[in-house]
């Protein structure tokens, strides 16, 4: 069970190493993929502040379609080499994006967010999906978190069979 008490006064450091150890015990204590990856969006959510949008998109072909998230509805699709999800699944780097109105091809699928970190989802050379994270502040995220976030992907990819999702 996750307890939030005193997360407000955790720095970004702490949040962070806090939400990579409650995923772990949510991981190590559940062999149901899917099951994981809505608890995982859900962690996300609860634990790191300033998002509106937290959640995942699969790999279905030549798109990207929308998995468990938290947030107001998404886009359902999104085709590679588009939008800041796009990149990241074409190009397989993570894309910090400070200003998602500056970004070229940018998909306003929520008209609240100003910035975004997506993380590619990559396991075995291929690519599954992305982590994407929204929110209304310009320049919300950084490096740090980016660093984090490519370690929770690895967390998830040692629990996670992508091919059941």
């Amino acid at each position: 069970m996750i307890k939030l008490e005193g997360i407000e006064k955790m720095n970004d450091k702490q949040r962070l190493n806090y939400l990579l150890l409650s995923l772990e015990g949510q991981l190590s204590s559940e062999n149901d993929s899917l099951a994981n990856i809505s608890n995982a969006s859900a962690l996300i959510y609860a634990i790191i502040d300033r998002l509106n949008w937290a959640g995942f998109y699969f790999m279905r072909g030549e798109e990207l379609v929308l998995g468990p998230f938290q947030g107001l509805p998404a886009c359902n699709r999104i085709k590679l080499n588009t939008g800041v999800c796009g990149a990241a699944a074409t190009t397989r780097k993570t894309q910090l994006v400070p200003n998602v109105h500056d970004f070229p091809g940018h998909i306003a699928c929520d008209s609240a967010s100003n910035s975004e970190l997506v993380v590619p989802i990559v396991k075995n050379n291929k690519v599954y999906g992305v982590l994407d994270l929204d929110s209304p502040e310009l320049e919300r995220f950084t490096d740090l978190e980016a660093n984090y976030f490519e370690k929770l992907v690895e967390k998830l990819n040692q629990y996670i069979d992508w091919n059941k999702i």
